[in-house]
């Protein structure tokens, strides 16, 4: 079989295979992780970002490719999370920018697209690392565009390109002396081939392993995640009830009465309500968007076309269902929105609440293991109803999606770059409520140089890194992100670490952050070691019901 030219419908059932294909190995993927803990969630993140912008593709009901591609992009960047899904996004991102008007492509045009990807990914990363899936994607659209040169075939064309990535991705520990030492290549890098081989496995017409246990696993995660963003609010706090959805073919005679602007008509539906998105092409208009009174917001699109696939929630009844609420429904009036809102994220009861009572308007519900996307953020930004908004990741695996959202906001958004939640209650001391959202940003990320962060867990493999060996169910001390000690008994593993973080002429406080797991017998344990060994620190003990690390500490 030869085929020298992609069409739409063959590129969607490619997506949609190598979607599966990511699904069925993100396990594997998850376990590439470098350091051992149990937060090991690239594949977990790949996965979830993939299936978003497979479900987007899924919609494209037509043969065009270049409406496939951009399909694809729009579901990644709304689904997008961590910084693997991010990048995931990016890099598909410039594909179907580069593609958007080819109603089909042959394999310099499919070659280019990849080489456009990795441009894109390469500009939103502020500072690129090699030996990741940066390095797998732009060797790989290197190698595409050298092999198109000379090859028409797609397959034999994809199955080169494949070739090349698995060898790129063999490569990655060579760039990455710490994927050396442990003995893995990039994760990332793993996932991106994985999908690769998805799609050619499709074109070739091979049948994929069958799915692993994780598609149920997928549906209850976001189905958990879509249940805990539910609890920002009270039912009756919804400002726009009804999430509306619907699409609108163009009509040649309306056209020429109401000619079309893309950005005029969202100018129009952003007045009606939030979380808007509009994606249109020569033929379509979709049109995502949260208003109070749906049927003005489709008598506009009306205007250009006919409707076609409409589809109509009433929020506040799902909210009612998920959260057992049972206040009713009473229509409010739209609340006139506050200088500042303030979006920080974390688990755990106990954390939800600190970072309420230090001026948190949205806590979100996530972190290790659960990295809150995109659309999850950009959500956040709308809940929060203020003119100026502040986001505090409060993970280095979430940054990206965070700036991401805010790139995507309306409203004026800023990020705090914070990476551990340490940071993030350390830069929302220094929030000034009459400073500008500029200054903020400033003075904010500047506080979170004064601390320094501390975790404790347990390792999920057997592992050297950093020339120490750690072995499977050992706890570990991080010391802002470096292994620092190791030990089978967790309190001289804190002992360890608190003697590697604490500089008694210089720090002053030490907090402590207990975990879900954390016992009273193990505070009172290391209370008793800060007054032995640093009896000038100042301990303060808090309860954050974390999971994963048994304790988070912060000095300053």
């Amino acid at each position: 079989m030869t085929v020298n030219m992609l069409d739409g419908k063959t590129f969607a059932e490619m997506v949609l295979a190598g979607a599966q294909h990511l699904t069925n190995n993100a396990d594997m993927i998850d376990a590439l992780n470098v350091f051992p803990v149990p937060d090991g969630d690239t594949g977990t993140n790949m996965n979830l970002s993939m299936t978003s912008g497979a479900n987007e593709v899924r919609n494209v009901e037509n043969n065009h490719t270049g409406d496939v591609a951009q399909a694809l992009a729009k579901g990644l960047l709304m689904g997008a999370r961590g910084n693997s899904g991010v990048i995931l996004s990016q890099l598909f991102r410039g594909f179907g920018k580069e593609l958007a008007h080819k109603e089909s492509c042959d394999t310099k045009e499919f070659a280019q697209a990849l080489q456009a990807g990795v441009e894109t990914a390469y500009k939103a990363v502020m500072k690129p690392v090699e030996g990741t899936i940066l390095t797998v994607a732009k060797e790989s659209a290197e190698a595409a565009v050298k092999i198109a040169e000379k090859e028409e075939d797609m397959i034999v064309f994809l199955d080169e390109v494949l070739k090349e990535s698995k060898a790129s991705l063999k490569r990655t520990p060579d760039l990455l002396p710490v994927l050396k030492e442990v003995g893995v290549v990039d994760s990332g890098g793993q996932g991106l081939v994985t999908i690769y081989e998805g799609f050619l496995a499709n074109l070739k017409g091979e049948t994929l392993p069958e799915p692993a246990s994780t598609s149920s696993m997928d549906e209850m995660v976001n189905a958990e995640h879509h249940k805990l963003a539910q609890d920002f609010m009270e039912t009756e706090d919804i400002e726009f009830g009804y999430c509306t959805e619907f699409m609108v073919k163009f009509e040649e005679d309306k056209l020429k009465e109401h000619p079309y602007d893309e950005d005029t008509f969202r100018n129009e539906l952003s007045e009606m309500g939030d979380s808007l998105l509009v994606v249109s092409d020569d033929e379509l208009i979709k049109v995502h968007v949260h208003v109070e009174y749906p049927g003005e917001a489709m008598t506009l699109g009306q205007r250009y076309g006919s409707l076609v696939n409409m589809k109509i929630e009433n929020m506040r009844e799902q909210h009612t269902s998920i959260v057992g609420d049972k206040k009713g429904n009473k229509k409010q009036q739209p609340k006139e929105k506050a200088d500042y809102g303030i979006i920080t994220v974390s688990m755990g009861e106990g954390l939800k609440k600190m970072f309420e009572s230090l001026g948190a308007t949205v806590v979100i519900q996530g972190g290790q293991t659960m990295n809150p996307s995109t659309k999850d953020i950009s959500e956040a930004v709308s809940q929060a109803h203020a003119k100026n908004v502040l986001i505090l990741p409060n993970n280095k695996n979430i940054v990206m999606a965070a700036e991401q959202a805010a790139d995507l906001a309306e409203d004026n958004v800023a990020v705090i770059p914070s990476k551990s939640i340490p940071q993030g209650m350390s830069a929302l001391l220094a929030f000034n409520p009459e400073a500008d959202l500029e200054t903020n940003k400033q003075e904010m990320s500047g506080m979170m140089g004064h601390v320094k962060t501390g975790q404790i867990t347990y390792a999920v493999r057997d592992t050297q890194i950093d020339g120490m060996t750690i072995e499977k169910d050992h706890f570990m001390g991080i010391l802002d992100g470096d292994i620092k000690a190791t030990d089978k008994d967790k309190i001289i593993t804190v002992e360890k670490l608190l003697n590697e973080m604490i500089d008694e002429d210089e720090d002053e406080i030490l907090t402590v952050l207990t975990g879900e797991d954390a016992t009273q017998e193990e505070i009172e344990k290391i209370e008793s070691f800060m007054e032995e060994k640093f009896e000038d620190i100042e301990v303060e003990v808090h309860q954050g019901d974390q999971p994963i690390y048994s304790f988070i500490f912060s000095v300053e």
